[in-house]
């Protein structure tokens, strides 16, 4: 049944670009079948009334025995298919400033904004992981977390303007442009929303300064509401506002203990190796990577468990705690994830958050 998207709470789906999705596991539901799985949960996510659908970038994968996200998809690309296979739901990208020139990105989204008819967002992914982008030539030692994020800055404002302005001229730090022309402008108005997830303090100032959507982190749901609170905080002092969102597994059963019975099937298959490697490209040190990676499991994400109603409840209460605008979802079986979500879970949200 199709919900009408809502102005004051957007729920959407992280879409599963690399194999494996959100769940380091062997016995999990496979995410292998990479362009049918993207084009049906979105389409799925489209009908069923969801808000948006975002994919991540990605460029190397973190091995184990299920080789962890090792084959993925390019985002952009990606999504101006799932633009034209789709209607109403947003459709959001993820660029690395550090892999393409502004110009260049620009260019790139307001195309996809055109295909799209005006429902395009960028994901700015400031960070990286040093061998993705080693493998290719791309890392650049010279420049420690807060020069990337320098640099980002800077990248950022140049997108903008050739999104607003007929002609951009710009010597920076990082980037110089000469009566530099970008041309269609994106149709979305005042211009493609922004996205971004920085955890750092030095990400975290710029994803509240310069995005529209701040996706927060946090071990447990205190540290994710006073994330929240934090960028709330800091964007009142800046004199703008910010919306919030966080991500989150939703594992269904027809009964809770049955839900249950899935999650711990998926934990007898966790990729250990997989885990550890993802750990150490996130700079986890080797003397802690054993205990943090017991810790972290399987599962890569907040998890909501049980049935339908018991998961809805969860959610509610996930969004209503750490005072989020947003919920990005993650399924195991994304097609029949969805339809359950949207049949059975997506009506009560809207009614409560209206």
């Amino acid at each position: 049944m199709y919900q009408k998207p809502s102005p004051n709470k957007e729920f959407g789906v992280f879409l599963p670009v690399a194999n494996g999705g959100w769940i380091i596991s062997k016995t999990s539901p496979p995410l292998d079948d990479l362009w049918t799985q993207n084009r049906a949960a979105a389409i799925t996510a489209d009908e069923v009334g969801m808000d948006f659908v975002m994919s991540m970038g990605k460029w190397r994968g973190f091995g184990g025995e299920t080789n962890h996200w090792g084959h993925s998809l390019e985002s952009v690309t990606m999504m101006a298919g799932i633009a034209e296979a789709t209607k109403n739901v947003k459709i959001w990208a993820t660029v690395h400033p550090l892999l393409q020139n502004p110009a260049v990105t620009a260019k790139m989204i307001a195309t996809l904004d055109h295909i799209s008819g005006g429902r395009a967002g960028l994901n700015i992914v400031a960070g990286a992981y040093r061998a993705e982008f080693d493998q290719m030539g791309m890392w650049d030692d010279s420049l420690d977390h807060d020069a990337r994020y320098a640099l980002t800055e800077e990248w950022t404002a140049i997108v903008k303007r050739l999104w607003k302005e007929e002609s951009v001229d710009h010597a920076g730090r990082f980037f110089t442009m000469k009566d530099a022309q970008s041309n269609p402008k994106p149709l979305s108005r005042p211009r493609p929303e922004l996205i971004c997830a920085g955890q750092s303090d030095r990400g975290f100032q710029f994803s509240v300064r310069e995005a529209d959507i701040c996706f927060i982190g946090g071990r447990t749901p205190e540290e994710r509401r006073d994330n929240s609170l934090r960028a709330k905080k800091v964007a009142e002092e800046l004199g703008k506002s910010i919306k919030t969102y966080a991500m989150c597994t939703i594992v269904h059963g027809e009964t809770d203990a049955k839900a249950e019975a899935m999650v711990e099937h998926y934990k007898t298959g966790t990729d250990m190796g997989a885990i550890l490697e993802m750990l150490r490209s996130w700079g986890v040190p080797a003397d802690k990577l054993d205990v943090v990676a017991k810790q972290q499991g399987a599962f890569m994400t907040h998890t909501a468990v049980g049935s339908p109603s018991t998961c809805a409840e969860q959610v509610q209460e996930y969004v209503e705690f750490a005072q989020l605008d947003g919920l990005m979802l993650i399924f195991p079986d994304y097609v029949e994830g969805l339809k359950m979500f949207g049949a059975e879970i997506l009506p009560g949200l809207r009614s409560a958050f209206a």
